[in-house]
């Protein structure tokens, strides 16, 4: 049987296309990575979603819910072997990720349509005083595929 905390996250569930653009790292200016994102129920208890970018992998995200904290997690691994745990909301003002690590603190800021996500990944290297724009990541509903 399903959280009904989950329930929400119904929309997310399907294929998306996904742009990387505004990167820093990236060059030129102006230089876009196009990828897919599948987002799939596993067991009816968690969200896992597989993106891939410029045609190699990219990260994959388990969702989950905790009732005693009464608040969402997301557990991401990506192709360079980095795990990290990110506290997440979603709810009508958007998706959010947020961790406060050690290393850096970085979040996922995002508005959601029915058929688009429009976000951003920031990060600080100063425990969250400034913030540093990373990328913008788009995702748009694949009306093509299921």
């Amino acid at each position: 049987m399903r959280n009904p905390s989950l329930d929400r996250l119904d929309g997310l569930i399907g294929s998306w296309t996904l742009t990387l653009s505004d990167a820093w790292f990236l060059e030129p200016a102006g230089t876009e990575v196009a990828g897919r994102a599948t987002f799939e129920w596993l067991a009816d208890a968690f969200v896992v979603v597989t993106c891939e970018l410029g045609g190699h992998p990219g990260f994959e995200l388990v969702i989950g819910y905790s009732d005693a904290r009464r608040e969402y997690t997301a557990l991401h691994h990506d192709e360079r072997g980095v795990s990290r745990r990110f506290a997440m909301t979603f709810d009508a003002a958007g998706w959010t990720m947020s961790r406060e690590d050690p290393d850096f603190h970085q979040r996922f800021l995002s508005e959601v349509g029915e058929d688009a996500i429009k976000g951003r990944w920031e990060a600080s290297d100063d425990q969250g005083r400034t913030w540093r724009k990373d990328f913008d990541l788009t995702f748009l509903r694949d009306t093509t595929r299921p």
